[in-house]
């Protein structure tokens, strides 16, 4: 699996922004509208913009004078790797170790835990 830059606090947020429009191609004064308060300025929205495209996570495409942007992963696959890397490097590669430290670690309620199970077992059978 090739190895995907992280996103830091900001760029999750943008990020988020563009998966949620699930447009294929959206404009700026889009992504603001849909961004959550507090809005950053245009331009530092811009700027934003212009880094996750340099890391690779975001196509911009330029049509005359206006910016089309494209996230260039889902949220899922990000997800995905994110987490592997999380469980590789703290849980050694175990997905048991790195279910266990959440399940343990939060105040699951019983609905919780038993939708848990029932993922489990929905596994098993497959």
């Amino acid at each position: 699996m090739k190895e995907t830059k992280q996103l830091t606090k900001v760029e999750t947020q943008v990020m988020n922004v563009l998966w949620n429009l699930q447009a294929n191609q959206v404009v700026s004064a889009e992504i603001m509208e849909a961004y959550p308060e507090p809005k950053p300025a245009m331009t530092t929205l811009l700027t934003f913009l212009k880094r996750l495209s340099e890391k690779g996570f975001v196509r911009t495409d330029k049509q005359g004078k206006l910016l089309r942007f494209t996230p260039l992963i889902s949220r899922d696959d990000y997800i995905d790797q994110y987490l592997t890397n999380v469980n590789d490097t703290f849980f050694g590669s175990s997905p048991t170790s790195l279910v266990s430290f959440f399940v343990r670690r939060q105040h699951l309620h019983d609905d919780e835990i038993e939708e848990l199970l029932n993922i489990i077992k929905e596994r098993r059978q497959l």
